[in-house]
């Protein structure tokens, strides 16, 4: 549904009559209604301003799950590198 407001008024005490030619007009200061729009630039800068500071917060917690579920196997590296190393000293 669009919504029309007065610029002008407030807009508690703002009530809509219909011009003798169709058109709607405030009732109140007698001047045209405008559309107000369904998203507002001011909405769009505030949920990409939201949505820069949420997004890395979401990434870090999937990837602290992640890893809650599937460590990495950081000792298999280790004693693989350190087998290496002994055998490079033994010979």
């Amino acid at each position: 549904m669009v919504q029309y407001y007065c610029p002008y008024c407030n807009p508690k005490y703002q009530f809509q009559k219909q011009s003798s030619n169709g058109t709607l007009i405030c009732g109140l200061c007698g001047e045209d209604l405008v559309k107000k729009p369904f998203i507002r630039l001011n909405q769009i800068i505030a949920l990409v301003a939201a949505s820069s500071l949420l997004l890395p917060l979401i990434y870090t917690f999937i990837y602290l799950i992640k890893n809650q579920i599937n460590p990495p196997n950081k000792n298999y590296q280790a004693n693989s590198t350190l087998m290496i190393i002994i055998k490079e000293t033994l010979s």
